[in-house]
């Protein structure tokens, strides 16, 4: 008589008992995935079993629910995939977005796994579809860029007469000239930077010369642009309207700006060469107003924080108020995601069985979003593991029960004479 059967189920329901452990004790666990046992009875060539056994502890990778944090650099995943991680020289893939950053720029968690993703090139543009990397956010202040377009759109007020109710301004005008009378109807400002990042102040002038006809003047820091073949008369800009209102000339609405280091920026800065870009300004019967005006110059800036967003990329602010991204975060799935081997620390591993990673963008392809300022709560069901915890408990009771039966058959057995 054996007791084999009834100790494979002691030794099952206690294997279950610590997966059920092990589910409970990971319940607030960031990104944790349930396990539950899976049996398999066991035969010998014989018509009576010889118990069962646990075949394989089989992960619910089903996906838990996204708790926010407001925490930047928390991250959880939308749908499915892997963070893709380096730890200790190793690729692992794991679900918990809890990053800090280190004083070097990497972005890992607190087991020291590091994110991965896509860098930028030269141009400051990620690349996506290399090899992923190590993400490391560099700290390096942003340089100046010196204007070299603007854009702006505005209505002049055809009711102006040629020479009537103009303003007059007397100012320097470059190359050495002086007393430069500037008459206009209408004006306008913005503030360029030259390669150095200092902010100019440069106005444009504007004065009707004659039916649907106006000119432009323009002036930096309070010193007009000077016409280089007459030197003593400032470079203006024709204009022209039809009788619609609309802009004929210039053609393609854009004038060519030179504004020379000598005369401007006492030789320290570059020449300013700035495209000034007018098109769909008008001129109607209402007050002079400027609609919109752009552009693209800025002063140096220090890095002044990170944010990551949906697609995973991650952009840098600086304190000139541009953003530049620093990577984009990878992520991986595999198609069997049963088959990972789990590796601690909230991490798993690749084997034959989950197959090859598929590396892309996040919310591309099958691969989920990422989510800023959340965290992935663990996927067990604390009722669920209990009342199974109560049916393991019982299972084990009654294989206890089934060698307390043939104890006593086999003391009866013995007791015979």
């Amino acid at each position: 008589m054996g007791f084999s059967q009834a100790l494979s189920g002691l030794n099952a329901a206690a294997d279950s008992l610590d997966v059920l452990g092990n589910n409970i004790a990971n319940s607030q666990t960031v990104g944790y995935k349930s396990g539950s046992a899976q049996f398999a009875d066991v035969f010998a060539n014989s018509q009576i079993g010889l118990g069962t056994k646990v075949s394989t502890v089989l992960q619910d990778f089903s996906g838990g629910n996204l708790e926010s944090t407001n925490r930047p650099l928390d991250l959880g995943i939308s749908g499915d995939g892997f963070f893709r991680m380096e730890q200790n020289g190793q690729v692992v893939y794991s679900r918990n977005g809890q990053l800090t950053m280190t004083p070097d720029g990497y972005l890992q968690n607190a087991q020291g796994a590091r994110i991965m993703g896509y860098g930028v090139n030269a141009a400051g543009q990620v690349q996506v579809g290399g090899q992923p990397e190590v993400l490391q956010i560099e700290a390096d202040e942003m340089p100046a860029s010196a204007t070299t377009e603007v854009a702006t759109t505005f209505n002049l007020d055809s009711r102006k007469e040629v020479g009537v109710d103009t303003n007059s301004v007397t100012l320097a005008g470059s190359g050495g000239a002086t007393n430069v009378q500037v008459d206009y109807h209408y004006s306008n400002n913005f503030t360029a930077y030259d390669s150095l990042g200092n902010p100019r102040n440069v106005t444009v002038y504007y004065e009707k010369t004659g039916p649907n006809t106006w000119t432009g003047t323009m002036a930096m820091d309070g010193k007009v642009l000077m016409d280089g073949a007459t030197p003593s008369a400032p470079q203006t800009m024709a204009m022209e309207f039809d009788e619609n209102g609309q802009l004929t000339a210039p053609a393609n609405g854009q004038f060519a700006m030179s504004f020379a280091s000598a005369d401007y920026f006492d030789g320290a800065a570059t020449d300013m060469d700035l495209t000034f870009d007018i098109s769909g300004s008008t001129q109607f019967g209402n007050s002079a107003s400027t609609t919109a005006l752009n552009q693209n110059g800025y002063t140096s800036g220090a890095l002044v924080g990170i944010s990551i967003q949906d697609d995973g990329t991650v952009v840098r602010s600086y304190s000139n108020e541009q953003t530049r991204p620093a990577g984009q975060i990878a992520l991986a799935n595999f198609r069997n995601p049963e088959g990972l081997s789990p590796a601690g620390d909230n991490t798993w591993a690749a084997t034959d069985a989950s197959g090859q990673e598929l590396v892309g963008a996040p919310g591309t392809g099958l691969l989920g979003g990422i989510q800023s300022g959340a965290i992935e709560t663990s996927n067990v069901d604390m009722a669920k593991e209990l009342v199974s915890m109560i049916v393991t408990q019982r299972a084990y009771q009654a294989n206890s029960q089934t060698i307390k039966t043939q104890d006593e058959v086999l003391q009866t057995a013995i007791n015979l004479r």
